[in-house]
């Protein structure tokens, strides 16, 4: 009997002991993906920043510049592309909308990004773009890799179309999350007008016409949570400003916006709270039960051999009962 036990729990530990490499490197990398309805949204302010005055032409201290960032999923592109690209696929619709302190917009830039449900590389199909502008991105935005590495990665400037290095600086820790600090440097560059601009009847191209053009700078930084890839803070110090033609008179340049953009303290609480929740699920497919699985496999397979041990040992044999000699006769 204990002989079938230790075989039973014999292939019950093989089992086990096999489970660990299958969940992490088989049914994770297939099943952890970016859900294809996801909706975020967040808000970011640049106190203190400058701003232009469409109507005067003329760069103004305002108190606050707000911007409002949306993420929402368009399931019904997503289906539509998977068909054709043979993956799972995230169509995330998402717009930059910036108002001044009165409440009214300075600028609303659309943008659709595609990329791949459990790797986050982009997915090149129609409807990517920025500002109805058609675009193919390299790299990554909006969100690392699951399991990000301390590494630079390649990250997609929407202003400027085009991707750059974002280098890894470091590990900190983030309101008791440890994160990965990754920081980019965007250097001046040419950049196009919005499609929608502040004053009503000026257009992205009649300034064109004029001459003037747009040019942008940035340092970008972000703090990652590595196990799920998300960002848990970001800021910018950004720079726009208005060059040459015949729009500025005689002036060579003037500053269209100039801010240090920062999230919103009760965003930063909810995104720090979502991430946590999030992370604890992607450890438990990766961390947590590959070495509770192993731990039990160990632990049955020293059972079975522990019982197959004693199925061997030889049973003692009970001494045989004295016998009293017969007495003798002369």
């Amino acid at each position: 009997m204990r002989r079938k036990v230790s075989l039973i729990l014999l292939a019950l530990a093989v089992f086990f002991a096999a489970l660990p490499p299958m969940l992490r490197w088989y049914a994770f990398p297939r099943l952890a993906k970016v859900p294809a309805d996801q909706y975020q949204d967040m808000v970011l302010e640049a106190k203190g920043a400058t701003l232009l005055d469409y109507g005067t032409m003329k760069a103004r201290k305002v108190p606050k510049v707000t911007i409002v960032q949306t993420l929402k999923g368009n399931v019904e592109e997503s289906e539509r592309i998977e068909r054709t690209a043979g993956r799972d696929v995230v169509v995330w619709d998402s717009l930059s909308y910036v108002e001044g302190p009165d409440g009214e917009m300075v600028s609303r830039i659309p943008e659709r990004y595609i990329f791949d449900a459990h790797t986050q590389e982009p997915v090149h199909a129609t409807g990517e773009m920025v500002d109805g502008d058609p675009v193919r991105r390299e790299g990554i935005e909006f969100k690392w890799p699951f399991l990000t590495e301390k590494r630079d990665y390649e990250y997609f400037d929407a202003q400027t179309r085009t991707s750059a290095p974002i280098h890894y600086k470091g590990t900190e820790d983030f309101r008791g999350v440890e994160v990965y600090y990754f920081e980019q440097t965007v250097p001046w560059t040419k950049v196009p007008y919005p499609k929608q601009l502040p004053v009503e009847g000026i257009t992205a191209e009649a300034l064109a016409d004029t001459g003037t053009t747009r040019w942008y700078t940035t340092v970008r930084k972000f703090w990652v949570e590595p196990v799920t890839g998300a960002p848990v803070y970001g800021e910018e110090i950004h720079r726009e400003e208005l060059r040459g033609g015949t729009l500025l008179g005689d002036r060579d340049k003037v500053t269209a916006f100039a801010g240090h953009v920062k999230m919103r303290e009760d965003y930063i609480e909810y995104t720090v709270d979502l991430v946590k929740s999030n992370r604890t699920l992607v450890l438990l497919m990766t961390t947590y039960l590959p070495w509770g699985f192993l731990t039990l496999g160990i632990l049955l397979l020293a059972l079975s051999l522990y019982l197959e041990a004693r199925s061997r040992r030889p049973r003692s044999r009970a001494p045989k009962e004295a016998t009293e000699p017969e007495p003798l006769n002369a």
